[in-house]
């Protein structure tokens, strides 16, 4: 039987020790501060916005949100990530994805400064992500890096199968692996024998967005299993893209969903809005 890497717990050290830096700042009268813009109700956004503020309340960081009603047009929305880029009590600005259509995300993420785009997603600090030399991480990547990290795992030599290769967690995900001098793999709808592919691994990444999608025949024998999926099955209960029940048997370790990668990437945004901070205020 696997063991479980804790999500929840590893997310509470993590928001535990951005606490006490927060705490420390606030000592020399500097105040960390994050701006969330969400626009229309989609209620899975909503259920993050709110899942941001309580973190940014344990962590001592001020939350301002912005909900913009769902027919906002696309200048609204960048001329209020103007004001708030040109705001210096402002540390980081994120905008919650998905954008109603009429929305342009790829110019709502580049005009967001660099400097406050604590999702990492701006093409700049993607190009810094690439070659290793970067001030913030997309926060899934950096919440799988982190729980490996903290639970003992050395990525060093591994060979690394990522399934998906997304944006937001898949190509960022192979970056970080890359500069961990991990041997990385990224499959995707288009792989041919991708069940061959997965059971070569030594980590494995899930992160396609299809329930249940990696079975026990996909896994190597003590194989470390993380399961970024975030799915509904057909019982409507919440699961990951891994079959949990028939993996864990196999895998050496294994995040489960819920309370695995889930709490990690909100701390992890906590963690980089104080980075934002620091950096702004010249101490990093």
């Amino acid at each position: 039987m696997a063991q479980i890497i804790d999500g929840k717990n590893i997310s509470s050290l993590v928001k535990e020790d951005v606490k006490k830096e927060i705490e420390a700042l606030k000592q020399q009268n500097i105040k960390v501060c994050l701006a969330v813009i969400i626009v229309g109700d989609d209620p899975a956004s909503k259920v993050y916005v709110g899942n941001k503020k309580k973190a940014c309340e344990a962590t001592g960081i001020e939350s301002l949100e912005y909900a913009l009603p769902a027919d906002t047009t696309e200048e609204e929305l960048l001329c209020l990530i103007e004001k708030l880029n040109n705001d210096p009590a402002v540390n980081g600005i994120l905008c919650q994805l998905p954008l109603p259509k009429h929305i342009n995300e790829k110019r709502v993420i580049n005009t967001i400064s660099a400097k406050k785009d604590v999702d990492a997603f701006h093409p700049e600090n993607v190009g810094h992500i690439m070659i290793g030399d970067y001030t913030f991480l997309p926060c899934t990547p950096a919440g799988v890096m982190e729980m490996l990290e903290r639970t003992g795992i050395e990525v060093q030599g591994k060979h690394c199968v990522i399934v998906g290769r997304s944006n937001i967690v898949g190509k960022p995900a192979a970056a970080l692996m890359l500069n961990k001098s991990a041997t990385v793999t990224v499959c995707h709808s288009k792989t041919v024998n991708l069940k061959e592919i997965c059971l070569t691994a030594d980590i494995l990444i899930a992160a396609v967005g299809r329930a249940n999608f990696i079975t026990a025949d996909m896994v190597r024998q003590d194989a470390i299993v993380i399961d970024v999926g975030i799915n509904r099955n057909e019982q409507g209960k919440l699961c990951g893209d891994v079959d949990f029940e028939a993996v864990s048997q196999k895998a050496s370790h294994i995040t489960p969903v819920p309370g695995g990668v889930g709490p990690m990437t909100i701390a992890m945004l906590m963690k980089n809005t104080l980075t934002a901070a620091k950096q702004q205020n010249n101490l990093i």
